[in-house]
């Protein structure tokens, strides 16, 4: 009678790949989500930029930005908001304040950089958390 040697895994070194491939994960998943928020956050940049542009071109029209409406008021413009666009004329003609306000839509309201906004001057502010490197 001969005796064959079994070959394949036992259960405890796959319960170690398991848990490596658990513990790799715990770290990458906050760290793509991060990136993710980041992207979309720069998007609704860009979006504001857009829009100020368009406000120029109306003001270069109509020599006042008070009676101009804004295009579209969600960053991205199709499929889920993650940022809501609002326009706010001063009471003056000569101004205006343009807000990317996050939504909860993607967990993007827990970005660092809270409400992005932008006037006729390019001025650019941002949330209290966040650092003009990190938020513009």
């Amino acid at each position: 009678m001969s005796v064959r040697k079994e070959t394949g895994f036992t259960l405890i070194e796959l319960m170690i790949v398991v848990t490596v491939i658990a513990i790799l994960a715990a770290v990458a998943y906050p760290s793509y989500q991060a990136q993710v928020r980041k992207g979309r956050m720069g998007q609704a940049q860009a979006d504001l930029l857009e829009l100020s542009q368009f406000m120029e071109r109306c003001f270069a029209s109509n020599n006042s930005y008070q009676g101009c409406a804004l295009p579209f008021s969600t960053s991205p413009r199709n499929g889920t908001p993650y940022y809501q666009i609002e326009f706010n004329p001063a009471t003056t003609r000569t101004e205006f304040n343009l807000r990317a306000v996050p939504q909860t839509a993607g967990g993007q309201d827990k970005q660092k950089c809270g409400t992005l906004e932008l006037n006729q001057s390019g001025v650019k502010r941002f949330g209290a958390l966040g650092t003009q490197a990190d938020c513009w």
